[in-house]
């Protein structure tokens, strides 16, 4: 996601409120241990559990969270989703509609019992494996017990039936402003980052948690329906409505999906060694945002000489007819709005180049933690910074530089770039904070072992799950020595150090 603005926060009070929060999260998670042995010596219905005496006293309850460092109820334990399936019945724009959420998965433990983050939204029934089960919503927590405990190692399905809630949106202070559904004059786009997506279906909703997802949306004469992936199917229905089906075709993390209902024009064209690029465009928009549209297919060969092969089958922008400056990274299908598209070259060229790069870096290689924000965002940053100054723009020595006078202030309010204060996560430190983390790892390796880095980084982990101690790692091993004591104090410090190459180089005062 693009920044927009900075936003200054105590990181001392941050962390006084992560520790408050890490105890209430412990206090929840001994609690519904403490609860979850009175599920197993009573089954909901008083039916006996399937499996032996054994297996079901062993049973407890899956964690409410995956203790996340900034946001420790987010995701959940005791299993992994292999696959959703969300079936939307749109009706119309800011309108509730019937949903249901087919969550199939495999349990890591013997479960009885199990969460899904699902906020908002009219709770109808929630069956697993076909059989009525005890749902209980707690906060943004759906605590569902199943009719008996779940094996370890043993697939189940869960059907989640509600009314879905188009207009539900949440508020950041940070560059993110408003997550969730965000309405347009005739439908909906999604920004579900960083936790929104427990507001659209029930899911297991952190960014290092992916599964393969099915969208079968029907709408409405007139409206179309794009979501990640490809279309599979387009079904039409006596009365005029239609169903669309998509298969994103690869795991997708809750914070990356996306859904779009509207009166939309699909374009269609061809990128680099015959990738089908498909642009989602409300038709009004069509004509005036084609000049940058039509660049994709360049901006993807001038990544790919930088970070080798596009990492999925398709690649997009989906246009958002909304007035606010926004851009996500959602998988295949980027959310740009129109302001960014009827604005300046230089600006819209940036925000299609970041999001494009975060294909690679974010959504291929996806993120172990949310502390782990700047090797999505940084990356991002620097190649659209990279981008621009190869292409008649600002240049990104003299971005860096300016970076590097505000480091220091952005570290004391913003947390340092692997260590953020979670009030400002979407802060400019994870931005050109963050890029101005690998500048200097450029400037100490050279740029001949940084490409062989960031080639690296793209290709090991694609597909995968990394985090910072992979990245200084792999960075070690491609420049053939160990940068850890070079790349900490620029991670985590509570000062910037010296700039290599740069001794001119200041960072401006912090008061107060």
């Amino acid at each position: 996601m693009r920044t927009l603005r900075t936003i200054r926060t105590s990181t001392a009070g941050t962390r006084r409120r992560g520790a408050r929060r890490t105890a209430a999260t412990a206090a929840v998670v001994a609690t519904t241990a403490l609860t979850g042995a009175a599920v197993q010596a009573a089954p909901a219905g008083g039916t006996a559990p399937t499996g032996t005496a054994p297996a079901r006293a062993a049973a407890s309850p899956g964690a409410a969270g995956l203790g996340d460092p900034l946001f420790p109820l987010d995701g959940n334990g005791g299993y992994e989703v292999t696959h959703y399936t969300l079936d939307f019945d749109w009706r119309a724009p800011r309108t509730p509609f019937p949903a249901t959420a087919t969550v199939r998965a495999t349990a890591t433990q013997p479960l009885s019992r199990f969460n899904l983050d699902f906020a908002g939204n009219t709770l109808r029934s929630v069956t697993v494996d076909g059989t009525a089960a005890t749902a209980v919503r707690e906060g943004d927590e759906l605590v569902v017990t199943p009719r008996g405990p779940l094996a370890r190692g043993r697939p189940f399905t869960v059907e989640v039936a509600y009314t879905a809630d188009p207009t539900q949106t949440r508020h950041r202070g940070d560059a993110v402003k408003d997550y969730g559904w965000i309405p347009t004059p005739d439908g909906t786009v999604l920004h579900p980052q960083p936790n929104g997506a427990r507001l659209v279906f029930p899911s297991n909703d952190h960014p290092s948690r992916r599964a393969p997802l099915t969208f079968r949306v029907t709408t409405p004469p007139g409206l179309r329906a794009a979501a990640n992936g490809r279309l599979t199917a387009r079904t039409e229905h006596p009365d005029g409505r239609v169903t669309w089906t998509y298969d994103s075709e690869q795991p997708v993390a809750p914070q990356l999906v996306q859904l779009a209902v509207g009166r939309f024009a699909f374009a269609e064209r061809t990128g680099p060694g015959g990738l089908p690029l498909r642009d989602v465009v409300p038709d009004a928009l069509a004509a005036p945002t084609e000049r940058y549209r039509a660049l994709t297919s360049a901006h993807l060969t001038w990544l790919e000489r930088r970070l080798g092969p596009y990492p999925f089958r398709r690649y997009g922008v989906l246009v958002g007819d909304v007035d606010r400056r926004a851009a996500l990274e959602t998988q295949t299908l980027s959310l740009v709005t129109k302001p960014v598209l009827l604005g300046d070259r230089v600006a819209a060229e940036r925000v299609l180049v970041h999001e494009l790069t975060h294909q690679w870096t974010g959504d291929s290689v996806a993120l172990e933690t949310w502390s782990d924000l700047w090797l999505s965002e940084g990356h991002a940053r620097f190649y659209d910074r990279l981008y621009a100054e190869e292409h008649g723009g600002g240049g990104l020595e003299a971005a860096m530089r300016t970076a590097y006078g505000n480091h220091d202030r952005w570290r004391r309010a913003q947390g340092a770039p692997a260590e953020p204060a979670e009030p400002a996560l979407f802060g400019s430190m994870r931005y050109d904070g963050s890029a101005l983390v690998l500048y200097a790892l450029r400037e100490e390796i050279g740029a001949d072992a940084f490409a062989r880095v960031e080639r690296a980084w793209v290709t090991e982990y694609r597909g995968r799950t990394a985090g910072t101690r992979d990245y200084v790692a792999l960075a070690s091993r491609v420049a053939g020595r160990d940068l850890t004591d070079f790349l900490r104090p620029w991670l985590y410090g509570g000062r910037t150090p010296p700039m290599p190459g740069h001794p001119d180089w200041r960072t401006a005062p912090v008061r107060g």
